[in-house]
């Protein structure tokens, strides 16, 4: 199973619209996963209606109209792996042991809210994953999402995309 993770899209604010390798890369994905602040309804509808299965939550930017469409932390098993999708996670510091004990029946936690991408994995075996953001770099070189495959529930093939600045 392709897997495409994204987080804090920030359209119209930060972007018109996502980058054309992202739309791409929608097309590919058996599943998009975003992990919140998409600021405005019309890349959720959009999104929905590109991708083959979306898995979403809101985040702090997301106003009341895209909070009672997304729930605050969404969760789903595919090919045999519990994903939870959240939008803030707290300080990097110590954020291992913090979400480990938080998700304790979870194995891939995505969340967003930071821009930076993440990829740990915490003492009980969770992994941690922020595909950062593909529309508004903040302080990194970068704007970025990621990619992913699951295999009987393995996830394998874990990338960080830059997206190319124009």
């Amino acid at each position: 199973m392709r897997l495409l993770l994204l987080a804090d899209t920030h359209i119209p604010k930060r972007a018109r619209d996502l980058p054309a390798e992202v739309w791409h890369e929608v097309e590919q994905a058996d599943v998009v996963i975003h992990a919140g602040d998409w600021v405005e309804i019309a890349l959720l509808d959009e999104l929905g209606e590109r991708s083959n299965r979306l898995v979403a939550c809101w985040g702090n930017n997301d106003g009341p109209d895209l909070r009672s469409r997304l729930p605050e932390r969404a969760e789903v098993t595919l090919d045999g792996l519990r994903f939870t999708v959240v939008h803030e996670t707290g300080a990097a510091s110590g954020r291992e042991a913090r979400m480990a004990v938080r998700y304790p029946h979870t194995d891939v936690l995505v969340f967003g809210h930071s821009h930076i991408p993440w990829d740990t994995t915490a003492q009980t075996g969770l992994r941690l994953l922020n595909p950062g953001s593909p529309t508004d770099r903040r302080r990194q070189p970068f704007c970025t999402y990621m990619t992913a495959t699951t295999r009987r529930g393995v996830l394998a093939d874990v990338l960080v995309h830059q997206i190319a600045r124009h």
